[in-house]
């Protein structure tokens, strides 16, 4: 961690920002207030501006590494749920989801071809890099990138996979994915396992109904 940024970036004050709020971006989303995100609660009132170059904000980059490191820790969810953005659950929220969701499941049926088979690849092996992902599913290349982002974003969406840390898979690093029930196997069987009342309690609690996240998980419903 930068010594420029001292404490602020710290895990705990992470993880304990995503337990006060229920759930975070990680970046806003074009510097709005709304949905919050972790920038807004370290660096309050700083437009974030996205530069890679020498002279860009260090602070995006940390908040970026922070965001890896927070990813696999288990004390918080992560997925790729909010307009396929960078998003953290409390494991409380994210366990009142699971109930909410297990009532309104679609079959596998109704999963697009791709998405089934991405999911069977991951329901048996997780977590599994982009690049081994793609290979098992025989996925790879340009003219297969559309057919699998938008399988991704299905399973996204319906809670049935979560991001788990970075690998090394060739020139960049990329996001590991596996089946939430095999990664998080104490919040699934809480989740069938919860009251529906109990649940939809948490999430007025945290989701309020019409916060930009609410709106979002009752349309992925």
């Amino acid at each position: 961690m930068s010594a420029r940024l001292g404490k602020k970036l710290q895990l705990s004050s992470a993880v304990n920002s995503v337990r006060q709020h229920g759930a975070l971006l990680v970046f806003p989303i074009n510097n709005s207030q709304q949905p919050h995100s972790l920038w807004s609660e370290f660096f309050p009132k700083t437009r974030m501006v996205w530069d890679w170059n020498e002279n860009s904000d260090y602070r995006v980059g940390e908040m970026w590494q922070m965001m890896k490191r927070l990813s696999d820790c288990r004390e918080v969810v992560y997925s790729k749920w909010y307009q396929n953005r960078a998003t953290f659950f409390s494991q409380e929220v994210f366990t009142a989801m699971l109930s909410v969701r297990r009532t309104h499941q679609m079959s596998r049926n109704q999963f697009s071809e791709t998405a089934r088979v991405l999911f069977e690849i991951l329901e048996n092996n997780s977590p599994l890099s982009t690049r081994k992902l793609k290979e098992f599913a025989d996925l790879q290349g340009r003219n297969n990138e559309t057919a699998y982002s938008r399988a991704m974003k299905e399973l996204f969406t319906r809670l049935l996979i979560v991001g788990f840390g970075e690998v090394e898979d060739g020139a960049f690093p990329s996001l590991a994915v596996g089946a939430t029930e095999l990664l998080f196997e104490n919040l699934w069987r809480e989740g069938s396992a919860l009251p529906p009342v109990t649940a939809k309690a948490t999430l007025e609690r945290f989701l309020p109904s019409g916060s930009h996240f609410r709106r979002h998980f009752e349309r992925c419903q």
